[in-house]
């Protein structure tokens, strides 16, 4: 077969947070029950017709995101000590995050989705 094949996987984390230089509600502490899908692509699947085994991205993702953002008050983690932790932020992070630390043979990271609430999602990638 030749193409490319997109996998995803997602995991839910939940933290607090406050925006900086916003007029609203959410320049209160408030938090969040957050969704994040990550996007692979690959160009080749194995011998066994797989990218990449579902669990083991998942238990990766996991081990890279839930100790540096789950049940925490994300306004005290670096980078957002000092940058606003709005969805946007957050996103472009874990993006940054994932490339370094979760490479996997012929994939590469496309895109990770981010939701704030059931709604509401920002999208990035580069």
């Amino acid at each position: 077969m030749t193409g490319k094949w997109t996998v995803s996987t997602e995991i839910e984390f939940s933290s607090s947070h406050c925006l900086d230089d916003y007029d609203g509600m959410c320049s209160r502490v408030h938090g969040h029950n957050w969704v994040l899908r990550v996007y692979y692509e690959f160009e080749a699947v194995d011998g066994r017709g797989l990218t990449i085994d579902y669990i083991e991205l998942k238990t990766k993702l996991e081990k890279v995101v839930l100790p540096r953002f789950d049940h925490l008050h994300l306004n005290d983690v670096p980078p957002f000590d000092t940058v606003s932790p709005t969805s946007e932020n957050l996103a472009a992070e874990i993006f940054r995050m994932c490339s370094e630390e979760l490479e996997f043979e012929g994939g590469r990271l496309m895109e990770v989705e981010l939701w704030e609430t059931p709604k509401d999602m920002v999208r990035y990638g580069e």
